[in-house]
This record gives structure tokens, C-alpha cells and sequence, in this order.
């Protein structure tokens, strides 16, 4: 859930943010190599309005985090890039479902329609959020009403 951005000229890394509606810590984060100079390729958030970010704090979980936010354990790792079994590091921000959107994983066989019957969708708006439907196991699709 991540975009490519090429910094332009008076670019700083405080209006990228604004721009992805992020923070410059953020994005230091997921550029920790990064100068941030003209022409530099960087990872920024991708925008959209199917996730919100969390900052792992002391102590959290992603059960505990997926708890908190009514969610699958299992989808806040594939989300994340994560193994359910992984250790998470306080600090680390990762992104989280926001409540309101549906969200399903693609199984082998699946069709158009019988996803699109899953989430009680309109099939119009089930492709315009979502970029690219291949309907290869493991593919994450998302649902706004």
C-alpha cells in the first residue's frame, strides 16, 4: 500500500508529507536511507481511504492492535508485510483498516462476482477502487459503500 515518489524541485520533506497526508517521520521511516534530494526516488503512503496509520507502541501486538481496530490479526500482517508470528518494534508505524471498508483476500477459484457478492458491493465501484483485480490467491481487495 505503498506509492513511489520522485522529489522535485522545492520539494522538502515536510510538503511530501502534507502532500500524502503523512509526517516527516514517516517518511524518514520507510526512506531510512534516503537524502531527500531532487530527482531521489522515495516510498510514501498511498493514498486512499481504506487504511489509517498506527504507530506500534511498547508492549502491542498485532492481535492486540487488530483487536483494538476490529479486524483479522491475519489481515493487519498481510497488510503490513508482516508473519503473524513476527515481532513488531515500538515505533514502527503500519497501517490499519479503517472500520467502515470491507476487505477480502482472493482464494483460488475465486470470480468477479462472487467477490463482488462477498462484500455486498456495486461491481462499478468494486473496480474503481481497485486498481488492479487479478483474482490471484493472496490478492487483497477493498470496499467502500
Amino acid at each position: 500500500m505503498y506509492d513511489i515518489y520522485q522529489i522535485q524541485n522545492g520539494d522538502t520533506i515536510e510538503t511530501i508529507a502534507v502532500k500524502y497526508n503523512t509526517s516527516p517521520q514517516v517518511l524518514r521511516q520507510l526512506n531510512p536511507n534516503s537524502t531527500f534530494s531532487v530527482g531521489t526516488n522515495i516510498i510514501v503512503p498511498k493514498i486512499n481511504n481504506f487504511f489509517e496509520m498506527y504507530t506500534i507502541q511498547k508492549g502491542d501486538t498485532l492481535y492486540e492492535i487488530a483487536r483494538r481496530y476490529n479486524t483479522d490479526y491475519n489481515l493487519l500482517a498481510l497488510l503490513n508485510g508482516l508473519n503473524v508470528n513476527d515481532y513488531i518494534y515500538p515505533n514502527t508505524i503500519i497501517m490499519v483498516p479503517k472500520k467502515d471498508v470491507k476487505y477480502y483476500i482472493t482464494k483460488e477459484n475465486d470470480t468477479l462476482s462472487g467477490v463482488n457478492r462477498l462484500l455486498s458491493g456495486n461491481i462499478e465501484k468494486l473496480l474503481s477502487q481497485n486498481s488492479n483485480i487479478y483474482l490471484k490467491e493472496g490478492q487483497l481487495i477493498v470496499y467502500k459503500d
